[in-house]
């Protein structure tokens, strides 16, 4: 079990952009996942765990992007 959730404000932001008809597919991809998470309950997928590291390790997205991904990789499985 993971003991860390997402931040109210993380959270915010990834409702926001779910909601936003300008927000990128990569985006909402990772506003999804940082959601679900909100729950301490909830593991990053090692799916999850590799599109979130690719964004952090390109400088092709933007700082919300990268924050996004951020936030997923801390809740990572740190076993894997």
């Amino acid at each position: 079990m993971n003991k860390k959730c997402t931040s109210e404000e993380m959270a915010t932001l990834a409702s926001n952009i779910l909601m936003s008809n300008t927000s990128s597919k990569i985006q909402k991809t990772l506003a999804g996942s940082v959601l679900s998470q909100k729950s301490p309950n909830k593991v990053t997928s090692k799916e999850m765990e590799t599109i979130a590291s690719h964004v952090l390790s390109s400088d092709k997205y933007s700082g919300i992007t990268q924050s996004l991904a951020a936030s997923i990789l801390t809740q990572s499985d740190k076993e894997r």
